[in-house]
């Protein structure tokens, strides 16, 4: 009985306005990202723009987190809903994380495939803003969503073999006379594929939630 009165409630469309609201600040932080790589003096600038997207992006987690206790009705499953938006905070948590550590390190100058890397992660991002949207009819979008994860997967492959290379490159290229360069590059090399990893695991819950309600 309360399962049939639950559903002619009307669900709570606030959750879909939050996660496209978080999806575009990951679009922003991957855009920043990309442009902190082009090197030169604008690092620090952009490096501050992903913090400002990354204080936006918590902000907006925070409030579907407390949307959670204190809604009736929930789109789709309440610890669906958390690891959604959870996964989507980690990937912009991952950009952060990376604009930190080339500030710590003082670096100006990338090399050419962790420039590569950064354009592999606005395509992620760009991919997960375009999902999300979908999940207000999951039935209706099953197969593009399907599609997206597919991409993100291939992209994600893609990182990976941009990562083999960069360290290869540095070791035959920068480490030959500055060992500190690879480390510190490697370090940036391992930040930049952990972002295409955290959107894979966007696209891996959102997969989730299409198999539930299909």
């Amino acid at each position: 009985m309360l399962t049939w009165f639950q559903a002619l409630l009307p669900k709570e469309q606030k959750f879909f306005d939050l996660f496209e609201a978080h999806a575009l600040t990951l679009v922003a932080g991957a855009t920043s990202l990309r442009h902190l790589l082009n090197g030169g003096e604008a690092v620090p600038l952009y490096c501050a723009e992903v913090a400002r997207h990354e204080d936006e992006a918590d902000n907006i987690t925070r409030e579907v987190l407390l949307a959670v206790r204190r809604t009736f009705i929930t789109p789709f499953d309440r610890s669906d809903i958390h690891d959604l938006i959870t996964s989507m905070d980690d990937a912009i948590d991952q950009m952060h994380k990376t604009a930190k550590s080339i500030m710590l390190f003082e670096q100006r100058e990338f090399q050419p495939d962790m420039v590569k890397l950064g354009d592999v992660i606005v395509k992620t991002a760009n991919l997960t803003a375009e999902a999300v949207p979908l999940l207000r009819r999951l039935r209706e979008h099953a197969r593009r969503l399907n599609e997206i994860a597919e991409e993100v997967t291939r992209l994600e492959d893609q990182s990976d073999a941009l990562y083999d290379a960069g360290i290869q490159a540095l070791y035959r290229g920068p480490a030959a006379k500055d060992p500190m360069a690879y480390i510190v590059g490697a370090e940036i090399y391992d930040h930049l594929e952990k972002v295409v990893d955290r959107f894979e695991d966007v696209a891996n819950r959102i997969s989730a939630v299409l198999i539930e309600h299909l």
